[in-house]
């Protein structure tokens, strides 16, 4: 091709004779072909891409996403983007070493008009630059780039020789496409060569390439360029003689063509044929015009071409573009008035009182370097900004440009603008970095010019550091003619001294009798700086921090932690208690409540020694309690030592010789350690003498259960369902594990086909409100009747079990059931069923994975390609994983060959359940064809899927036919090796190791010349805030600032650190109650109520969490009262009830937060309480209530309604009663206690302390 051009100047072709073609209709056969049969095709907007590459290379596995992003974005927002941030994603590109076509690709086509504030030839030379040093790093080109690279060329108007760049393609092996001619034309047509144009179509022709709009536009372009307009406006008639309508890119080419010659006339007549035609022409495109005339030197069209404008949505940033593009050619008093005509728009979105329009066009004229002064004036006296001056000074500085920064400050000094010091700083500070001691003195010179004094902060932070030393600064001064007030000199050495830490110096200075009387006050700050280089750190860690420490080691473990390392706490348990370290009985419940739950008896029994120790062959403890609390925690630790080792019947004789002493939670443990051994009687035994020696003791919600499970299992129902009812009179919460203790209940009832048990329960468990309605809870019922074989039982069950709950447990089950049988007409009712209630989509899946389960697939192919189906994502995905679990590849592999044609479905998830399954069972030969298959859809699939089928193969010593993302062992091999990888191993390796050592990886990186990805360091730092590391956090933060490449919000770091904080601050409240007892009076509500405001659910889901382990493990609630006033107080009812629902308070400890509760709130308190057992608390408020507000009338339906519900009055109420009746003038309807009032309110008080002093201590 390359050859064909050169030589086609020889030929003398005529373009007008290679346009002509027969036909009136665009979409005729003999109309749609041009050159005797050239297909025409409307013009295929955007650029032809290749089909990316599969096995892309491990080094290009994670692409920039938050670079296309932040591309995209700019766009979006702005229609460009800035030089700045292209060249920051160019050198990250550049860092990896391992660019990908598709960066590569991203970088070119933002090379062109995305950048109106750079010049058309800086634009050339970055697209070249970045083409060249692509491709040296191994970037692979396909024609795509060489089309984006000749967009590029035109956008910027390069004029290069087609022919040279068609051989370069072919030297590369790189075939052009339509794409590629198209853009050759235009780019003949921008210079007027008509016959290198004609040699393109030609060519063109031989290969039956279609003719898009786009070249009869590039023509008409062409052919004005040639002088040559009769031709140029005969584009219309021959686009329509060739079927093709001319759209608004056609009559955009000839306005632009009328603008390059001035002919305003036609540029109005093709305007006019335009609105005739119905065809739009939007703002972005009349700014073309605007820039065409502008260019052309017809300025004094342009107002009436923006008059045009319809101000259409993003008119303006794309105004804001073309004033850019204008100044940036040099036609700034265009951009200007451009600027004045939507300045309209941007006074309606100004929100500030100080207008600053202009900004945009002020910043681009200084760093283009153009007279603006004028430009400030105008805008200024026009009301559009406020202080033009200012901010054009401001940019100049930032740009370093000191002449014109002098000569805006002169202006704003002849105007009477107070000039500051610190408007120097940023000249200083530039000078400084580069060592520029003559710019540092031509600076200050026009200070002094100006008459602008400088201070000893400039002098100290801005000046000195220019200079070697001082005494070479005073010469330099001395010889430059500048004079320096010598006391800001002399304080400003002593501030320079002092934060270098140069105390000898500092000292020196200051003994020197010269030394003028200087304010201490100047250098202090410098003087404590430079101390900080030298910490000593005195650390002491008493005993009560031990402690604190202890639980918080205890509580921040999940319970595989503790079990795997049960040894080391062994020993360190025993380590503390060798050292005598003793622990408050707050932290020691806290500590073993923890372990009790995590099932380590060992290390229970092991904490249960820092308060027992043996004497005399007897049991005391080693503090100051009364007798009875000695004994009652000694029966505690025997009990609990024995429990340790699940000694049944050693525990029930300990209980015998200390039953007079055997507290609650001891009976609580006993009667678990029956349940264990399947001991029914022995359990209920200790049940009942536990209600007879306290009736209000309620055990926690697994020993209950325990209970419920034991007993039925032993045919004793109704003392189960009466456990059940217990556990909903003093409100015992069922949490997710004991809910499933309870189904395991019902499916032992099950196993034994005991139909009518597992009914009593369920309907024990759901009337009590115990548990809501669920599949798992419901499904023993459907069990007992499928494992005896009667699938009519099971749907009759099931229908019931829907009917009652809205729940359909087991269905699955029965339909594979009933086809492994063969009864139809059964099933057909069950479908039928199904269909109604469930609809009939969700009802064809059903029986399509009873075939595959039951190994029909004959049938389910059928009920598969039911015409309309629609994947359902989370049905196949439930399947698959059901198969996964049964390790059952049959049904697994017959369902992902069936769904290969279903709608919408995600075969790369198929396939990747399928090589799970494969892994489970070391199948690589079935790992293997699943491969072929994948590459027989010709899918693509996702780095997850190809990274299990890697593993797969290599765990079995097969050849990887493809390349994968580094993995970790991979990394450290490369490491130790000393080979140099890319961001993308350490990226992965950052989010995987948030626990260990992420910060020290991220490090590595760095040192290794590695950029990380966004997301990598926001997970860091978001580990980092849940660990309460604000050090590390402020670390990662000074870190990315070193990169300046990633962009991420500010906020990131200020967030997390808050929740570091906040984590930190849990620990302080959390210790501040435990500690000391007495601070169960001090409120946090501040604390809540700020947080609240904030709406910072973070936080609160921490304080929250704080609230919950305060009042479950230390028995401490004024914390969560705080939080429960909060939400009241707020609003936040249902946040209140939920509250209470979490802490699984009993009626005593309810009684807890109603002590301090305000009279006002206690109504919706009693609201959310409906249940609350204990009314006669609630009343006695609520009549303090009506006797503070004096509302008698309130008070008597209130004592009626006591009467009513048979609620007995105490005596504080009652006289409380009588005072309000007798004020009210109406006779007392009950004896008054004959007592005062201060006499019943200590009574009163005194019966509340006993009653809530707990019962094991």
């Amino acid at each position: 091709m390359a050859a064909l051009l050169r030589s086609a100047r020889l030929l003398k072709c005529s373009p007008a004779l290679l346009l002509q073609v027969t036909g009136n209709t665009r979409h005729a056969p003999a109309a749609g072909r041009l050159y005797s049969g050239y297909g025409v095709v409307p013009e295929q907007r955007g650029l032809v891409k290749d089909e990316p590459s599969v096995a892309v290379r491990s080094k290009q596995a994670q692409q920039f996403d938050w670079a296309l992003a932040k591309l995209d974005s700019s766009v979006r927002r702005t229609g460009r983007v800035t030089k700045t941030l292209l060249l920051h994603i160019f050198h990250d590109i550049c860092r990896t070493g391992y660019p990908s076509g598709n960066q590569a690709l991203l970088m070119l086509r933002s090379c062109g008009s995305l950048l109106p504030e750079v010049p058309l030839v800086e634009r050339i030379e970055l697209s070249q630059r970045i083409w060249d040093k692509l491709q040296e790093l191994g970037a692979t080109y396909d024609v795509s780039h060489y089309n984006a690279l000749l967009k590029t060329y035109l956008q910027n108007e390069f004029r290069f020789s087609p022919t040279d760049f068609l051989a370069k393609m072919e030297a590369a092996n790189v075939q052009p496409n339509r794409v590629t001619y198209q853009r050759l034309i235009a780019a003949y047509c921008e210079v007027g060569d008509i016959e290198g144009a004609s040699t393109i179509l030609g060519f063109m022709k031989s290969k039956d390439l279609p003719i898009t709009e786009a070249v009869f536009n590039s023509l008409a372009t062409g052919h004005a360029r040639a002088r040559d307009m009769d031709s140029a406006e005969g584009i219309l008639s021959v686009m329509k003689g060739a079927g093709i309508e001319p759209g608004p890119d056609t009559y955009l080419s000839l306005l632009n063509v009328y603008a390059e010659k001035g002919d305003f006339a036609k540029m109005k007549q093709t305007l006019e044929m335009v609105e005739n035609a119905d065809i739009h022409l939007m703002d972005r495109d009349l700014m073309q015009v605007v820039f065409s005339l502008t260019k052309a030197g017809h300025q004094q069209y342009v107002p009436e071409i923006v008059e045009r404008m319809h101000h259409e949505r993003g008119y303006v940033p794309d105004a804001m573009n073309l004033c850019l593009s204008l100044i940036t050619h040099g036609h700034e008093e265009t951009a200007f008035s451009v600027l004045k005509s939507f300045t309209g728009l941007l006074v309606q979105s100004q929100t500030s009182d100080s207008p600053d329009l202009g900004n945009f066009f002020l910043r681009h004229c200084v760093n283009m370097d153009k007279n603006i002064v004028r430009f400030c004036k105008d805008l200024k006296d026009s009301g559009l900004h406020s202080s033009p001056l200012q901010f054009t000074l401001q940019c100049s500085l930032e740009a370093k440009k000191t002449g014109m920064a002098v000569e805006l400050m002169r202006r704003m000094k002849e105007e009477g603008v107070p000039l500051r010091p610190h408007y120097f700083w940023p000249l200083f500070t530039h000078y400084q970095k580069e060592k520029n001691i003559s710019g540092t003195l031509q600076a200050l010179r026009a200070m002094q010019e100006l008459g602008v004094a400088s201070d000893m902060d400039t002098f100290s932070i801005y000046i000195l550091p220019s200079f070697p030393s001082v005494d070479s600064a005073r010469t330099s001064l001395k010889e430059a003619g500048i004079d320096v007030d010598a006391n800001i000199l002399i304080a400003a050495e002593l501030r320079a001294e002092a934060s270098r830490g140069n105390l000898a110096g500092l000292f020196s200075l200051m003994s020197s009798p010269a030394l003028p009387n200087v304010d201490l006050s100047a250098f202090r700050a410098s003087l404590i700086s430079g101390f900080r280089g030298v910490k000593l750190v005195l650390l002491s860690f008493f005993a009560e921090n031990v402690a604190y420490f202890l639980y918080n080691l205890i509580d921040s473990m999940n319970e595989t932690e503790v079990h795997s390392k049960e040894e080391q706490l062994r020993e360190y348990f025993g380590l503390l208690k060798n050292m005598n370290i003793s622990i408050s009985l707050n932290i020691f419940r806290g500590i073993r409540n923890i372990l009790e739950s995590y099932q380590v008896p060992e290390l229970v029994k092991e904490i249960a020694c820092f308060h027992v120790v043996k004497y005399g062959g007897c049991w005391s403890v080693t503090s100051h309690h009364s007798k009875p609390v000695v004994s009652i925690c000694v029966s505690m630790c025997v009990v609990e030592l024995c429990l340790s080792h699940q000694k049944l019947e050693r525990a029930l004789e300990l209980k015998i010789l200390y039953e007079a002493d055997m507290t609650p939670a001891a009976y609580a443990m006993l009667i678990n350690l029956c349940c264990r051994h399947d001991n029914a009687e022995e359990a209920l035994k200790l049940k009942m003498e536990l209600a007879r020696k306290d009736s209000e003791v309620a055990l926690d919600a697994q020993k209950y259960v325990a209970l419920v499970r034991v007993l039925s299992k032993h045919g004793k129902l109704e003392e189960a369902i009466d456990m059940l009812k217990e556990m909903k009179e003093k409100d015992v919460q069922l949490r997710d594990g004991t809910i499933s203790l309870l189904t395991l209940t019902m499916n032992t009832a099950a196993m034994k086909g005991d139909a009518n048990s597992i009914r009593r329960l369920q309907e024990a468990i759901f009337t009590l409100g115990l548990a809501k309605p669920s599949s798992n809870l419901c499904s023993p019922l459907i069990t007992c009747y499928l494992e005896s074989g009667n699938y009519a039982g099971a749907f009759d069950a099931t229908v019931e079990v829907h009917k009652q709950y809205n729940q359909m447990p087991k269905i699955h089950d029965l339909i594979c059931g009933l086809v492994e049988k063969g009864d139809a007409e059964l099933l057909q009712n069950v479908v039928e069923f199904l269909s109604q209630e469930r609809g009939e989509m969700m009802m064809l899946y059903d029986l399509y994975f009873a075939f595959l389960q039951t190994g029909r697939y004959k049938e389910a192919r059928k009920i598969i390609e039911t015409p309309g189906l629609r994947a359902r994502p989370t049905r196949l995905q439930w399947f698959a994983e059901k198969c996964i679990a049964a390790q059952q590849m049959e049904p697994l592999e017959n369902m992902v060959d069936m769904t290969v044609k279903l709608f919408e479905c995600d075969r790369d998830d198929m396939y990747h359940c399928l090589l799970r399954l494969c892994k489970e069972t070391n199948d690589w030969q079935k790992a293997e064809a699943t491969w072929m298959k994948m590459q027989e859809e010709n899918l693509a699939p996702r780095e997850r899927t190809l990274r299990l089928l890697a593993d797969i193969l290599k765990n079995n010593d097969k050849e990887v036919p493809f390349e994968v993302p580094e993995a970790y062992d991979m990394l450290k091999e490369a490491g130790s090796t000393g080979m140099v990888l890319g961001p993308a191993p350490y990226d992965t390796l950052i989010k995987a190791l948030l626990a260990k050592d992420a910060l020290g990886t991220l490090k590595g990186m760095l040192q290794a010349d590695q950029v990380p990805s966004q997301l990598a360091i926001t997970r860091l730092v978001q580990g980092l805030a849940s660990e309460g590391n604000t050090q590390d956090i402020q670390e990662v933060e000074a870190l990315v600032k070193t990169l300046g490449s990633i962009k991420l919000s500010s906020m990131l770091f200020v967030n997390n650190a808050a929740l570091a904080h906040i984590k930190n601050a849990v620990e302080l409240l959390q210790s501040f109650y435990i500690q000391n007892t007495d601070n169960q009076k001090s409120s946090i509500s501040f604390v809540f109520r700020k947080v609240l405001d904030a709406n910072n659910d973070a936080a609160l889901d921490k304080l929250s969490a704080m609230v919950e382990r305060l009042c479950n493990h230390f028995a401490s609630y004024r914390a969560a009262t705080d939080l429960f006033l909060m939400y009241l107080d707020t609003g936040r009812t249902e946040e209140a009830k939920f509250l209470l629902q979490v802490l699984s308070l009993t009626n005593q400890d309810i009684c807890c937060i109603l002590l301090p509760v305000q009279a006002a709130k206690i109504k919706a308190l009693s609201e959310l309480i409906p249940d609350f057992t204990e009314k006669e608390n609630i009343y006695s408020h609520l009549v303090k209530c009506c006797g503070l507000d004096k509302d008698f009338s309130s008070a008597k339906a209130l004592y009626e309604r006591m009467q009513a519900e048979g609620v007995k009055a105490d005596e504080l109420t009652l006289k409380r009663l009588a005072l309000l009746y007798k004020e009210a003038g109406e006779p007392v309807p009950f004896e008054e206690p004959p007592e005062s009032f201060s006499f019943y309110a200590d009574k009163l008080k005194k019966q509340r302390s006993e009653s809530m002093e707990p019962a094991d201590c």
